[in-house]
């Protein structure tokens, strides 16, 4: 599983780097088999500005499926890191639900 983190205008830093890699790794460890690629985009909408404005935009690429995509938004962009994986990792269990649901029908 490929994981590419896209900071565009947000100033990341190399530990706001290693925190996605570590979060998407362990919310997806148990896919890491059925993904293909995981796309990052972190973004702040406020620039400056105070309020909840830190996005990450989390894209997964599951092998034979559209991508999913989820987004979280917090004041603090490790929250929204840690929001969007927990919310990619539900969206990539209920994939694989409908999944074995259909095959045993």
């Amino acid at each position: 599983m490929l994981i590419q983190v896209n900071a565009g205008e947000f100033q990341s830093t190399p530990a706001l780097i290693a925190h996605v890699e570590k979060e998407v790794e362990k919310s997806l460890k148990v896919f890491r088999d059925r993904i293909t690629r995981v796309e990052v985009h972190l973004h702040d909408n406020n620039g400056p500005k105070a309020g909840p404005d830190k996005r990450c935009v989390m894209e997964a690429r599951p092998a034979s499926h559209q991508p999913i995509a989820v987004e979280d938004t917090s004041i603090d962009m490790y929250q929204a890191v840690v929001g969007a994986a927990g919310k990619l990792e539900r969206a990539i269990r209920k994939l694989v639900e409908r999944e074995r649901e259909y095959d045993s029908h």
